[in-house]
């Protein structure tokens, strides 16, 4: 049972090991394409702009008002954005790649650590048995 448990852990690190690099790449590009999208999407709100506002019309009402997410009518749209925005600053998306990454690695090390443990305490056990072999022997020579 250990051995297929060790077996397991070996093929499961060994596969990480080997896509590790694929997740990293896909990582930058995909952090690539959301800054595409980004600056497209600014890209649209400056046009939008600069086509549908009158020139240097000021709003009392935006003065007055507090311009924080919480106080505007969030539609889906902008509740997608505004959750967005909170994953980027706490950067949980970075934590819990960390966390898939490492805990596989972690076990594995863990199993390999205790098997080695084994192996030494079996080796030392052998030594200590023969020993007093030893000296069971040279008691009974006497």
């Amino acid at each position: 049972m250990k051995l297929k448990i060790l077996n397991v852990l070996t093929v499961s690190m060994v596969t990480l090991a080997i896509l590790a690099p694929g997740i990293i790449v896909f990582n930058l590009v995909w952090g690539r394409h959301i800054e595409l999208v980004k600056t497209q999407n600014l890209s649209c709100q400056v046009t939008n702009i600069n086509q549908g506002s009158e020139p240097l019309s000021l709003q009392p009402k935006s003065i007055n008002t507090l311009q924080s997410p919480v106080y505007k009518k969030l539609s889906p749209h902008n509740f997608f954005v505004t959750l967005k925005i909170i994953v980027q600053q706490y950067k949980i998306v970075a934590i819990l790649q960390w966390i898939v990454l490492s805990i596989p690695i972690l076990i594995g090390f863990g199993v390999i650590a205790y098997d080695r443990y084994l192996i030494y305490r079996a080796a030392v056990f052998k030594a200590q048995v023969e020993m007093l072999e030893r000296l069971w022997e040279h008691s009974i020579e006497q």
